[in-house]
């Protein structure tokens, strides 16, 4: 039995060291050494001031955290580019009385991933993603959570799409 478990933990150690592989499910060539994300320029129609930054920051920090791959302001291995496209608040639940119950916060944004080592890895894809909260509430007391929220989502559909081929 304590042989089995060494051998279990010295195989972990071995996968997750050779760099093709990590526990968080990236799938990243051990060749790629770095990664750039550039500013994702907020050009949606109604603009959010923190949403830019947000959205960036988001990105970098997932890349961080999950891989070992050093940011670099540009010309990295893996190269991001995006822009946001859509900062939208809609009713979605109409009561009887003709007003909304509920409202939903949706913010787009457009991506293009470079992939130097692996050219059939690149993409170009809009991502959208909401969160709903109650009409009784003032969207400015709530959009910098609801703008959280819905930017890790969309931080980990990206992060997924390019690195572990989702």
């Amino acid at each position: 039995m304590i042989k089995k478990v060494g051998i279990f933990i010295f195989s972990s150690i071995l996968i997750g060291a050779c760099g093709v592989y990590s526990f968080t499910g990236a799938s990243i060539s051990p060749d790629a050494e770095t990664v750039s994300i550039g500013y994702f320029q907020n050009n949606a129609s109604m603009v959010q001031p923190i949403l830019s930054n947000s959205m960036t920051e988001s990105l970098k920090d997932q890349f961080i955290s999950q891989t070992n791959l050093n940011l670099t302001d540009a010309s990295g291995d893996l190269q991001f580019e995006g822009e946001i496209t859509g900062y939208k608040v809609k009713p979605i639940a109409i009561q009887a009385n003709e007003k909304a119950a509920q409202n939903r916060l949706t913010i787009s944004v457009n991506v293009t991933f470079t992939n130097t080592l692996d050219e059939n890895q690149n993409y170009s894809q809009s991502f959208s993603h909401y969160a709903d909260f109650d009409s009784s509430q003032e969207l400015s007391s709530l959009e910098t959570e609801l703008i959280d929220q819905i930017v890790e989502v969309l931080s980990e559909n990206i992060f997924n799409k390019a690195v572990a081929n989702w």
